[in-house]
């Protein structure tokens, strides 16, 4: 199957669990601060597990298409631990997983599960946003030894600064699906009309000011 393929498929898929919310007549705020006409919830992914799957061979074939070397897979509590520990087991491959903040007992340690000293490890998060807490978990692996180029996801907003930043920190972004995809299947179930795509797409390519071009602040 090729990219494209898997990508509608998985886009489908999303749409089909209900896993993607549009409000652009009522947007909401992400942590970053960015005020967003779409709400993207991969977390529904484990209740439906036909479904789920689509995104785990998707993962597999990603890795194997794009030659990303790999000895361990890792995922970002909390959202992100449950996909990454079904790609470890449907290849066979260790899993581990990074806090978000160091805890305040026991080993002190960020990377959970096991030693990454001297291995490949290949980031899994379910959502790309602004790539801050994406890059946060990759210097975690980093400091605990660990090569890490490269980070696979569900799918990525595409934001320019998420761009830049994995960039920076000399990582390939590897995406399962695109926004794009999502919006025509979206559009094909009458989730959303030609107008509130157009405001999404608008959202894509300018999120810090979309808000104040269309009246929200």
């Amino acid at each position: 199957m090729s990219y494209e393929s898997r990508s509608r498929e998985i886009a489908d898929a999303l749409i089909a669990i209900e896993g993607v919310g549009f409000l652009p007549a009522a947007p909401i705020t992400f942590k970053s601060g960015i005020k967003s006409p779409v709400y993207c919830d991969n977390r529904r992914f484990p209740f439906w597990p036909e479904e789920w799957a689509k995104v785990i061979h998707g993962f597999e074939a990603l890795i194997a298409e794009q030659k990303i070397p790999v000895d361990v897979v890792a995922g970002v509590e909390a959202a992100g631990i449950p996909h990454s520990a079904a790609l470890g087991f449907s290849m066979r491959l260790p899993s581990v997983f990074i806090r978000k903040e160091l805890k305040e007992h026991g080993t002190r340690k960020r990377v959970e599960g096991g030693d990454v000293m001297g291995r490949r490890v290949v980031l899994v998060e379910d959502l790309v946003t602004t790539g801050g807490s994406s890059i946060a978990a990759i210097e975690a692996l980093r400091a605990e030894g660990a090569v890490v180029s490269d980070c696979v996801a569900i799918i990525s907003y595409g934001f320019r600064e998420a761009v830049e930043l994995f960039k920076n920190a000399g990582i390939q972004l590897h995406a399962a699906t695109t926004f794009q995809a999502v919006l025509q299947s979206a559009l094909q179930s009458k989730m959303i009309d030609e107008a509130g795509a157009a405001a999404v797409r608008d959202w894509l390519q300018e999120p810090r000011t979309w808000a104040k071009r269309h009246g929200f602040e």
